[in-house]
């Protein structure tokens, strides 16, 4: 479907051409003085100079072409030459019922559909997820799921950090503590274990462990960084053990992951990207890209517009040794090798901009990419505390994300029961899906790049612009209904009538942004436009229920319409909601 500002501007543009001003001057925008007008049009003003006209005598041929227009309900022109503009009910009603038997509500599939990646600028296996991991997680859901709605093919990676001496620490570690394990007996020539030789809350105690050591420790050092030279060049028991730390901490990952209601397509790791970087290294060379400097291996990426500086992009340190920088350019390589992506989207810290410059800037210049992918880095703020500094715990330690999950929907059930009855499980449930919206709509409604406080009461509140409000109005409209369907109505489609109050007209014209809205928030990567959207409608739907009598309106015609229009209003909303990773209750 066409997006409503396009159908009036259609319109306005067709008048200005029928009056004999270029049609391009009729574009219409949304009006920034609602108490005057729905929409303007600022073509006339534009127009004045090439036409040697006064803008009000453009303006006012044209409003006089549009009377009698469909679209309109008025069309005025005021002082000095702006077009005021307010679409017909029956205009509005008609836009909906085509919303209605639309599968995308309006929103249209891609023309041509692309491939994009998309990574969520992983987290380290061995290491339990923490409110640090919170953003990408949470942003990169809601980028993937508004891509796919718009129709194009997205692949989700996760990509971990399993790669470099953070292994080395905890193989070592292991050692120190179990020296009799088969997996350092290099003489062994057997299979090893299929079961680990520690759980995952071992191993989240392991690694901090293992680094702290290393910091006081040199021979714990360097025992750490042989085992890290032995496990990248494949030892066997090494491998073996680095399996399990893959394995285990995976199994956990996608535990707390599934919390979050966040899904990969691909559990890729550094590790893969490895078998790459050899042929990658001797292109470069080859190709004149890369030269020693003090022993390092690097490309120049500095540019002649650049107003700061960008530093080389280092390949291979003096030791030879791989970096952050050698593992991204290959899984670049290996990406393109798997499913040649029109789009790279990373998810990633808005702190590591630079990095990603020099990687961008890098893979272009080798040829690592093709020329028409396009490669895009989403940076995310810090979530910050109320003190405006990094969420901690109350000890000052950085918080688990299960455990921040666990706060909020101990605070949801504490809510939702104290005030009434209700059975514990489904209470329980529903603080699950609450507690989630709160967590998600609370990032999400930021800007991306943005810093934000995370605001315990201010989240998990029922009023305002919170996820919990949100629902509540889903449940609102869902109560109604049922009671609607109770008293023997059928919600049906295709009954929309022109809508009689200004509450309802409003509430009609909030729905329509919906396409516009999706459509923005893909092309900005910013879930926060879908955020605002939603609040608005949320605002419109309350406002138009607390000013008419819905199940005790008498004409049958009318409240078919009624309720037809707040069942459209529930399913934008609930498809809105699912673009930012989050589902409504039953009830609340």
């Amino acid at each position: 479907m066409k997006k409503i500002l396009d159908v009036i501007s259609e319109e306005v543009c067709a008048a200005f051409e029928a009056c004999g001003y270029e049609a391009s001057y009729g574009k219409v925008s949304v009006s920034n003085r609602p108490d005057l007008c729905e929409y303007q049009c600022n073509g006339a003003m534009a127009g004045a100079k090439k036409y040697k006209k006064a803008p009000i005598m453009i303006a006012k041929e044209v409003v006089e072409r549009l009377q009698g227009s469909a679209l309109f309900e008025t069309a005025d022109a005021v002082n000095p030459g702006f077009i005021n503009l307010r679409v017909s009910g029956a205009f509005v009603a008609e836009y909906l019922r085509a919303m209605q038997s639309d599968g995308q509500l309006s929103v249209e599939k891609a023309k041509e559909p692309q491939t994009i990646v998309i990574d969520y600028g992983g987290a380290n296996v061995a290491k339990p997820l923490h409110v640090g991991h919170l953003r990408s997680a949470i942003i990169g859901e809601s980028v993937k799921r508004i891509c796919r709605f718009l129709g194009h093919k997205v692949i989700g990676d996760v990509h971990l950090g399993d790669w470099g001496l953070q292994m080395g620490l905890i193989i070592t570690e292991v050692k120190a503590r179990q020296p009799e394990l088969v997996y350092f007996d290099e003489s062994y020539e057997g299979d090893y274990p299929a079961e680990a030789p520690f759980t995952i809350s071992e191993l989240e105690e392991i690694y901090p462990t293992a680094s702290a050591k290393s910091k006081t420790d040199e021979q714990f050092r360097a025992e750490a960084l042989e085992a890290t030279a032995k496990l990248q060049n494949g030892v066997r028991g090494y491998h073996a053990l680095w399996q399990h730390i893959l394995n285990v901490s995976i199994a956990d990952l996608k535990k707390n992951y599934g919390n979050l209601n966040v899904e990969f397509d691909l559990w890729k790791k550094e590790s893969d990207a490895q078998p790459y970087i050899p042929e990658m290294v001797d292109a470069m060379k080859r190709d004149g890209y890369a030269y020693l400097d003090q022993g390092a291996l690097i490309v120049d990426v500095a540019e002649e517009s650049d107003t700061k500086e960008v530093p080389p992009c280092i390949i291979l340190k003096s030791d030879g040794a791989a970096l952050y920088t050698t593992t991204d350019l290959a899984t670049i390589i290996e990406r393109r090798k798997l499913f040649d992506p029109d789009q790279i989207i990373y998810v990633v810290d808005k702190r590591q901009e630079m990095h990603f410059i020099q990687v961008f800037r890098c893979a272009r210049r080798t040829g690592l990419v093709k020329e028409d992918t396009k490669l895009k880095f989403l940076g995310f703020g810090t979530m910050n505390g109320k003190d405006g500094k990094p969420f901690k715990t109350r000890e000052g330690g950085v918080m688990r994300l299960e455990h921040l999950i666990a706060d909020i929907e101990e605070e949801m059930f504490r809510k939702i029961t104290e005030n009434h009855e209700v059975d514990e499980a489904e209470a329980r449930q529903t603080a699950k899906l609450v507690g989630l919206s709160a967590i998600k709509y609370g990032d999400l409604s930021n800007q991306a790049s943005k810093d934000y406080v995370f605001d315990l009461d201010k989240f998990t509140s029922f009023e305002g612009n919170t996820g919990p409000y949100i629902l509540y109005t889903i449940v609102r409209i869902k109560s109604i209904l049922n009671k609607y369907k109770e008293k023997g109505g059928t919600v049906e489609k295709g009954h929309l009538l022109a809508p009689v109050g200004a509450s309802e007209k409003s509430l009609m014209l909030a729905i329509t942004n919906f396409n516009s809205t999706v459509e923005q928030a893909y092309e900005e990567c910013a879930p926060h436009k879908i955020c605002s959207f939603i609040y608005d409608l949320a605002n419109e739907l309350n406002h138009f229920y607390h000013e008419t009598k819905i199940l005790s309106e008498e004409d049958a015609a009318r409240q078919k319409s009624y309720i037809e229009l707040l069942d459209l209003t529930r399913e934008v909303l609930e498809t809105s909601i699912d673009l930012l990773g989050f589902s409504a209750p039953e009830r609340m």
